[in-house]
Parts: structure tokens; C-alpha cells; sequence
């Protein structure tokens, strides 16, 4: 059996990241690069044929403009009917973690979508049980990885506690594939063991074994982008812009400021802890006495790949499995069409809504793991 190498690098001092984003500093620190003064946004079609065509998505971003009206009563509506779902979730989440490490652990939130959640956890933990856990926000990459350097600062910065990582949700499972490989790579280059277990608030597609939820509802946070996240946009890396001992970037959007929710989504979550705590102990001790229910099935990859092979549709990352992510393509991608798995599913609402104000068909696609699926338009052909 061949034996593994490890090459242990020497370890660089990582400087303290500056300041960034909305959120207060014991809510969350952001391990991020401010890009704020770059020009980076491009237009959705733009984008698109970049990236269709072997550009990648970290290169730019998505132009953002300040939420309308009518995703602003969506984002609302969303919260108000939500909120003590959400709640019960999130106390799930946090008490199975705190079930399998106790308080000696570091939050490692997945920017942008895993940071309301890592908010809404170390919020839980603190409310509940008085325990104040440190919670870092840092960048991960489909198709070039982790961010080291935050991941070697938090090392540095807290080298006996558990690093648990932390997202919104899960689609396919990619970005989980991607934190295997980068902890595993961790280990190689440095010699840092470091747990690949992603922590999720919902998790349909079967690719988490801790999680607060499996059913596939919008999480409010998921109708807005940077003014639900901290004013931060997605992350950025570009060999131009992120030197070697640069944290990822990201620009810090300071200007919409008026219109930031990001503390009202997290506030009101907050608010039910209180009322939820004891559901959700209940029911994260029933996860931990049958944990074949928390099995990581991939049951959800299977069915993209059937979508993906029916529809003739070349690329399986232009297939966005669950609420969350069908929400994002109508809001920030060019799509082609929505499979639902019923049109009359209540949690569809604003699914089917968007869809008709975007003129995309949406067609009824029964007996799959998730609600509904987005599919991308292929801009050379692919899928018309």
C-alpha cells in the first residue's frame, strides 16, 4: 500500500483581517480582502457566456441592485410565515453540534450563504446555553477551493477548539466535495486535521449529516443577496486582485446601508429561541438515537443526474436543485425553465411567481427528492 506524503510548510504568521460587512463583530468576523474600490460586476448575459465558455464565476460578480419592492414583500412575507420554522432548525443544527463537540468550537460560516446561519447559531448557542463561541465568515470556491490563509489564521487564532463549518443549505452536494477535498488538503500541506462534516440548515439533497432540517422551504435569506448578507457580495478570486497571502475578496456594498436587512432576518429568528429550545433538543436527540436518519445518501445527485440526462442538458451545474437555489436563478441567472414537483405546493409561491414575471416556463416534474429545480439556460445551444 503506498504510503502518503505530508509536506508540513513552514507556517506564516496570517495578519488579522481588517474590518468588513454589517454585521456586528460578535456576530461574526469576516476573513475576507475588501475589494470595495473594484470594478467587477458584470451583466447577467455577460457573465453567463463568460462562464459557459471557460471563465469562472469567481472572476466577477453579478451586477446587485437594491432589492424592489416586490422582493422586498417577498423577503418579508417569506420571514414572517418562516420565522419560528426557521428558529426550530437552526436549534437542531446547533444542538447536534453541541451534542458531538461541546463549546470548544469554532464556527467557520461559508460565505455569503452560510453566514446569516453561522449569525443565527452562535446567537442559539449563546442565548441558550450563556456560551459566547467565536464565529469566523470565509470563502470557498467551486472549482479552486478554500481559502488557506483563513483557514491558517483561525488555526493560529484558536489551534485546540473544533472548526465546524457552516452553510445554508445544500443543492447538490458540490461545495460539500470541495470542502473534502480542501480539509484533506489541509492535512497534506500543514499537517492541520481538520473535520469535513458541513453543518446545514436544510439539507433535501441527502448530502449533510448534520443538519437542522431535510425539507425543502425557502429560508427568507435566499430572496435577497448582499442586503441580507452583511452587504457583502460573493467572493472573488482573481490572481490580479488576491496575492498569496491575501484573504479571498469581496466588496463591501456601505452605500446600501438604508437597505440592509441583514439584522432584521437574523433579529427575527432570534426571537424564537426562547419558544423553540426545547422542540429542538427533543428533536436533535431523536436525530442522535437513529442516525441512520442523518445518513449522507446523495439521494438528491441521482436525481439531477436523471433530470440531466431526460432533458438532454450537457453541463449538470446548470441544473440549481432545492428552493433556495431555484430562487437564485430566477433572481440572478439566465434561466431556461423551473421543474416543480407539483404547482400547487404552498412553499412554491414566490417560485412560480418570479417565473411568470421573468416569462420562464415552469413544468411539473413529480417524484423528486426536492421541490424544484432551476435549470440555466445554455447559451450555446446546449438545452434549447
Amino acid at each position: 500500500m503506498p504510503q502518503i506524503q505530508i509536506i508540513y510548510f513552514s507556517r506564516r504568521e496570517i495578519t488579522a483581517p481588517a474590518p468588513i460587512g454589517s454585521y456586528k463583530q460578535e456576530d461574526v468576523i469576516f476573513l475576507l480582502k475588501d475589494l470595495s474600490g473594484v470594478s467587477l460586476e458584470r451583466r447577467t448575459e455577460e457573465r453567463e457566456a463568460a462562464m459557459q465558455t471557460g471563465g469562472h464565476y469567481s472572476e466577477s460578480l453579478p451586477i446587485e441592485y437594491e432589492p424592489s419592492s416586490q422582493y422586498l414583500k417577498l423577503f418579508q412575507d417569506t420571514l414572517r410565515d418562516s420565522a419560528r420554522r426557521i428558529a426550530g432548525a437552526v436549534g437542531v443544527v446547533a444542538e447536534r453540534m453541541v451534542q458531538k463537540h461541546g463549546f470548544e468550537i469554532v464556527l467557520a460560516s461559508l460565505a455569503r450563504g452560510g453566514t446569516p446561519i453561522g449569525v443565527l447559531i452562535k446567537r442559539y448557542i449563546k442565548q441558550v446555553y450563556g456560551k459566547d463561541i467565536p464565529h469566523y465568515s470565509l470563502s470557498i470556491i467551486r472549482g479552486k477551493g478554500i481559502d488557506e490563509n483563513a483557514l491558517l489564521y483561525i488555526n493560529q487564532t484558536h489551534p485546540d477548539q473544533h472548526v465546524q463549518f457552516v452553510d445554508g443549505w445544500t443543492g447538490k452536494g458540490a461545495i460539500a466535495k470541495v470542502l473534502i477535498a480542501a480539509c484533506g488538503q489541509m492535512y497534506q500541506k500543514y499537517g492541520i486535521k481538520l473535520s469535513d462534516e458541513l453543518a446545514v440548515l436544510a439539507d433535501p439533497g441527502f448530502c449533510a449529516s448534520m443538519f437542522g432540517t431535510r425539507e425543502d422551504f425557502l429560508i427568507p435569506s435566499a430572496c435577497l443577496n448582499a442586503t441580507v448578507s452583511g452587504l457583502i457580495s460573493r467572493t472573488v478570486l482573481r490572481s490580479d486582485l488576491i496575492g498569496p497571502h491575501d484573504f479571498h475578496g469581496a466588496k463591501y456594498y456601505k452605500e446600501w446601508a438604508a437597505a440592509d436587512l441583514s439584522h432584521v432576518f437574523v433579529d427575527a429568528v432570534s426571537e424564537y429561541f426562547d419558544q423553540t429550545a426545547v422542540a429542538s433538543k427533543t428533536e436533535a436527540q431523536r436525530i442522535a438515537d437513529h442516525l441512520l436518519q442523518s445518513e449522507i445518501t446523495w439521494q438528491g445527485l441521482q436525481d439531477i443526474r436523471r433530470i440531466q440526462s431526460e432533458f438532454g442538458i450537457s453541463d449538470i451545474n446548470f441544473i440549481k436543485p432545492g428552493v433556495g437555489e431555484t430562487t437564485r436563478v430566477l433572481l440572478r441567472r439566465v434561466p431556461w425553465k423551473i421543474l416543480v414537483d407539483r404547482l400547487d405546493n404552498p412553499n412554491l409561491q414566490h417560485i412560480i411567481l418570479l417565473a411568470k414575471d421573468r416569462g420562464v416556463p415552469v413544468e411539473e416534474y413529480p417524484n423528486m427528492t426536492y421541490s424544484c429545480c432551476g435549470i440555466i439556460k445554455a447559451l450555446k445551444g446546449d438545452a434549447e
